[in-house]
């Protein structure tokens, strides 16, 4: 194969995968009528439309999604290949891109690679926070961190957190003006304050369980956000109750700024996973950091 045509079909792999030249374009670091050019010879020389341009998008025929499908293995396993090689080197180095939730990030992602940067300096790390359900394969993401029970079937999970809850808290300026809730039922009967979450567009459904019973409360309130920090922040300010990770929580509670309750209908659930495709060979700088957030339990966590 010629040098001309790996250039071309580098240049339609990555057209491909971006839907747009001109992010294309930055990511090769050339402008955008260079791909566009080089795109009409490899289509002319195949015979075959690659791909539909609008003023939109760009997307690939089926002519396209067949070829991109035939030889994206060999160039992914290229790209593996290269940072293979990386072990001859005195350290790891690449780029390891991942994609979490704010609250992970924060909690569990963002410790252990600020460890990890005074000593690997040749590691780049890019990560984006996103509450999504995230395709990592088709987002050419590295791994993704979510919770067990989100976890497809066909991935390597590795536990990075232990077992956490959700506790129900408000400020005890709230509970000075309205009775304390006794079972999730009661929940109705108070403002609370929603979460909206971004894969589904619907409010998080406060979960509950007790003696084997479940029970889940659709709750409704003066407010909705898309983050839980401002969550927090409106319950800190007595507006209603609201439904947070315990550790996301503990300074306040600890602190009194606000009070937990149905405490006992709260049970302990599967934490953080860091997954990845069962098929992907992992390269040094990836398993640095692998091994940086395998979670290991203290003797404080039994």
């Amino acid at each position: 194969m010629s040098r001309d045509s790996i250039n071309d079909l580098t240049v339609f792999l990555a057209v491909a995968r971006e839907q747009s030249f001109t992010r294309a374009a930055a990511k090769l670091g050339v402008s955008p009528s260079a791909l566009s050019h080089s795109m009409r010879l490899l289509e002319e020389r195949l015979g075959v439309r690659l791909l539909t341009r609008t003023t939109r998008r760009v997307s690939v025929t089926d002519a396209g999604e067949r070829l991109l499908h035939s030889i994206e293995p060999h160039f992914d396993g290229i790209d593996t290949a290269l940072a293979a090689l990386t072990e001859l080197r005195d350290k790891p180095a690449g780029t390891v891109r991942i994609t979490a939730g704010e609250h992970p990030t924060t909690s569990i992602l963002w410790p252990a690679i600020e460890r990890l940067l005074p000593e690997y300096p040749d590691i780049k790390f890019e990560i984006t926070v996103d509450g999504a359900l995230t395709d990592i394969v088709a987002e050419r993401y590295d791994a993704g961190i979510r919770l067990g029970e989100q976890l497809n079937g066909d991935m390597i999970a590795v536990r990075i957190g232990p077992e956490m809850r959700m506790v129900v808290v408000g400020s005890p300026d709230y509970f000075t003006r309205h009775p304390k809730p006794s079972t999730p039922q009661d929940l109705t009967a108070h403002a609370c304050i929603n979460l909206r979450l971004p894969t589904y567009g619907g409010y998080l459904v406060w979960e509950f369980e007790k003696d084997g019973r479940e029970v889940r409360v659709r709750v409704d309130g003066p407010l909705a956000f898309n983050n839980t920090q401002m969550v927090m922040r409106a319950a800190l300010g007595g507006v209603g109750l609201a439904y947070l990770f315990e550790d996301h929580a503990r300074d306040e509670i600890e602190s009194g700024r606000l009070v937990t309750v149905l405490d006992d209908w709260n049970p302990l659930f599967d934490g953080y996973f860091l997954y990845y495709p069962s098929r992907r060979q992992m390269s040094p700088a990836f398993g640095v950091l692998v091994d940086a957030l395998r979670y290991r339990p203290s003797r404080s966590d039994h």
